[in-house]
């Protein structure tokens, strides 16, 4: 066993598999930016009152959250997730409103690593600050809704609520505190550690012991205010309109104590009930004047890399393909033809590899089978006394020719389309 590997929780990602990391970003940016959201890239260490911001009751905040004591003496924490840190830009920096930003990276939690879940995990998102209206709550959850389309995703699951306005969710917080703790008997001992910092929390229990005393639970529908009604009413008519089903969940509140209002949640069909999240969101409007801004009214989501990725696994799409080049350039001369070769290759736009210390004809070529490429450009004494370059297309019927020098890109080329 090697001397040094990973810590628990972190991994090295190889290829092919990184390229596959990169193809989803990139699928998630070309989704997000039709709507006119810009990439927004934060630091990966803030100061650790920034994430105190989403909720001292929560486990990011009491247990997870990797924090130390820099040089100079501040308190800083490796961002556990990105919403805080986007906020905190926003205080910041004050761009003009609606900001509609998106985002992709690392965050960091110790907690118990399991199949989809790391200490080390990246996640995608978006956030919009500036904006209370029910149509962009509509928009964001549309624009996860397409991400997950455009992968291949079809086992997916949109689970809807809302927590009502900051009054409404007081007094449903009061009557569930009344609920559990009448019942506190039944509940598991996590639960009853939970409850004491947060009832709401207690809804997130996915104990089989809890399950009885959630589903009978008070409803928030019950505590919502005229104001907080209409708006996810209007929610839920424009989901319908632009095509996106939803089951409605009013247990669901998400991780982080930030939000209120509109909550949703995507969940992969393919993946075990209790670890079946792929990514969710909401409205958290009041976080950015809880980190010393203006109020600003706040919405976003982030969805898991890792967890999305099994779940594109599990129904066969969105594979990882193996890189490979447009051209392979054997050289049996020493290697420097190889190298003046291959730098005119990858000028003129074509992807070229070789081989290395002066191997065999037979192994180059080998080498140009595993490296995927259709074309294997040869040149030996033959084809340098003759001024000429041997063209071999390998993945087809086609036989070889040789070109004169100076033709040798425009015939690739031909060959390569």
């Amino acid at each position: 066993m090697p001397e040094f590997q990973t810590s628990p929780g972190m991994r090295d990602i190889l290829p092919p598999e990184s390229a596959r990391w990169r193809r989803f970003v990139q699928v998630f940016a070309d989704v997000v930016e039709t709507a006119g959201y810009g990439s927004v890239i934060s630091p990966l260490l803030e100061d650790i009152a920034v994430f105190h911001r989403v909720g001292d009751a929560t486990d990011v905040v009491t247990k997870e959250m990797y924090d130390f004591i820099d040089k100079g003496g501040r308190h800083i924490a490796l961002r556990p997730e990105l919403t805080a840190s986007v906020c905190r830009a926003f205080v910041q920096h004050r761009p003009s409103t609606p900001w509609k930003v998106w985002y992709s990276g690392s965050q960091f939690r110790y907690e118990k690593p399991q199949r989809g879940r790391f200490r080390q995990f990246d996640q995608v998102g978006i956030e919009v600050l500036g904006a209370d209206d029910p149509y962009l709550d509509v928009e964001v959850i549309w624009l996860g809704w397409q991400f997950y389309q455009q992968l291949g995703l079809r086992q997916v699951t949109l689970l809807l609520n809302s927590l009502g306005e900051p009054d409404d969710r007081a007094r449903y917080v009061s009557a569930l505190q009344a609920y559990f703790d009448a019942n506190v008997d039944a509940l598991s001992e996590a639960s009853r550690t939970t409850l004491a910092k947060n009832p709401l929390r207690v809804l997130d229990s996915k104990r089989r012991e809890d399950a009885p005393l959630i589903q009978s639970a008070p409803k928030i529908a019950d505590f919502y205010s005229e104001a907080a009604a209409a708006h996810f009413q209007a929610v839920q008519d424009g989901l319908s309109q632009v095509g996106v089903p939803f089951t409605m969940d009013p247990t669901l509140v998400r991780g982080l104590d930030y939000y209120r209002r509109t909550t949703f949640e995507f969940q992969g069909g393919t993946l075990d009930s209790a670890q079946n999240a792929l990514g969710g969101g909401g409205r958290y409007d009041g976080l950015v004047e809880s980190l010393g801004g203006p109020p600003t009214a706040g919405i976003g989501f982030a969805l898991g890399l890792d967890r999305t990725l099994i779940a594109c696994d599990d129904e066969g799409v969105f594979p990882a393909v193996s890189a490979g080049v447009d051209v392979f350039v054997v050289d049996t001369t020493g290697g420097k033809e190889a190298l003046h070769i291959t730098t005119q290759l990858r000028v003129a736009g074509i992807s070229a590899d070789r081989a290395y210390d002066n191997r065999s004809m037979k192994s180059q070529m080998k080498g140009a089978d595993r490296s995927g490429a259709a074309v294997a450009v040869i040149i030996g004494s033959n084809e340098i006394e003759q001024g000429v370059i041997t063209v071999r297309p390998l993945r087809g019927n086609d036989i070889q020719f040789t070109v004169a020098r100076h033709d040798l890109i425009e015939s690739v080329k031909k060959v390569l389309s």
